[in-house]
């Protein structure tokens, strides 16, 4: 007999959707070993800031079939930027998840996982998983409270105390604690949970077997592509000033990809400094991400020097480049980077403009044998540990072990 699995998670995206698609990707290979998975999102995206489905006049939900999976999609509150509204957000959909899902008709769960970023999606699956007397798995994809207090958050503000709250009251309560990142059991353990309770189980891609892509980035240009959100953690700003000492080098031509809270003000800047070798581009489906992936010449990907960081790094972002078979220069102070692991391309910490300017005329300058054995290095390295196959098999084998203890 086939297991349930319901996932509640508030940002699930589709690939036609733009954005992470972690656990439809997860979801896809689990119905491939015969489970039933049956996913719980919000239908307005979290960095477009617009709604993906049409609803019917009075309708709270949409229930639907894709690829397999079963979706149920709740209609949310708009909100634009990380203020009250997206906190009105979560909840209402925390609420929906709590009294709509038990009056849709839907098999009852075996088991049933809360993903983070926030907690109170992990809220309802614990409520969930008490109504229906099924275990309840926690997933740690962001380490609220203290990203937030690590992005300059008050420790004391009212909010942060109660996410400490509902965070230390979840890791008690969940029958298995999983996370992304890999050294988050280094922080969950100093709130006095055992480590045997603790899997990781990383970001991962799944390996795209047509090669048919249409080519988006200009020929004639080396080209440097940026993928994925505009926020203040990717320090996009700091590849923009690589961009203006650059600008007379017409060989070299940078596009970013994406959106979010700090696109606006780096098109601004751009046009400011007439700036005539970046081009940005909304976000588009993951089908076209990898499109442009495989037309780029040197990804590129930057993270702020974060106390967060601490904790290691699982980036969708990198997974997908790695997945193009592309070299990658990545500008961090993260220790163990995957990109050094793989070698896979370069690594600059403590970074000076000057640093990530001559790396880039030093990539420019490379034969095409020596970008693409970087990129093949990547993909080798993806293909042994990261593919969404080999990450399914620690997810079918924590679910054997918890229906068996259960």
């Amino acid at each position: 007999m086939s297991k349930n699995i319901w996932i509640l998670n508030h940002y699930a995206l589709t690939p036609e959707m733009s954005g992470g698609t972690r656990h439809y990707d997860f979801a896809k290979e689990l119905i491939k070993r015969g489970y039933n998975v049956t996913i719980i999102a919000s239908s307005f995206h979290y960095s477009k800031y617009k709604e993906m489905k049409s609803y019917k006049k009075n309708e709270d939900f949409i229930k639907e079939e894709i690829d397999g999976i079963t979706f149920i999609w709740f209609k949310t509150p708009a909100y634009r930027g990380n203020g009250v509204d997206r906190i009105l957000n979560m909840l209402n959909y925390m609420k929906k998840s709590i009294i709509l899902l038990p009056k849709i008709k839907l098999e009852k769960p075996d088991i049933i996982i809360g993903s983070s970023v926030h907690l109170f999606a992990v809220m309802a699956a614990y409520r969930l998983s008490k109504k229906y007397k099924v275990p309840f798995i926690m997933e740690v994809r962001d380490l609220w409270p203290q990203t937030l207090i690590d992005l300059g958050i008050s420790k004391w503000h009212p909010f942060i105390l109660l996410l400490g709250r509902m965070e230390r009251f979840l890791y008690k309560k969940a029958d298995k604690i999983v996370t992304s990142l890999p050294r988050a059991n280094i922080y969950i353990k100093t709130l006095n949970i055992k480590e045997d309770k603790i899997i990781w189980i990383s970001n991962g891609t799944a390996i795209r077997e047509d090669e048919n892509f249409v080519i988006k980035l200009d020929k004639n240009k080396f080209n440097v592509l940026y993928t994925g959100s505009h926020g203040l953690a990717n320090d996009l700003q700091l590849l923009l000033k690589a961009v203006k000492m650059l600008k007379e080098n017409e060989e070299i031509h940078f596009t970013l990809v994406g959106d979010g809270p700090l696109r606006d003000k780096l098109i601004k800047e751009a046009e400011k400094s007439k700036l005539n070798n970046i081009t940005f581009i909304s976000s588009v489906a993951k089908n076209e991400v990898f499109e442009y992936l495989k037309s780029a010449d040197l990804l590129y990907v930057g993270l702020k020097n974060l106390p967060l960081y601490k904790y290691g790094m699982s980036m969708n972002k990198v997974f997908d480049y790695f997945s193009s078979q592309k070299p990658i220069l990545f500008v961090s102070n993260i220790e163990e980077n995957i990109v050094d692991i793989a070698n896979a391309g370069k690594v600059i910490k403590n970074a000076k403009i000057k640093d990530i300017v001559e790396s880039i005329v030093d990539f420019s300058q490379k034969n095409k044998k020596e970008l693409n054995i970087l990129g093949k290095n990547g993909f080798n390295y993806l293909l042994e540990n990261f593919t969404i196959k080999v990450l399914t098999n620690k997810w079918e084998n924590l679910f054997e072990e918890i229906i068996d203890k259960d």
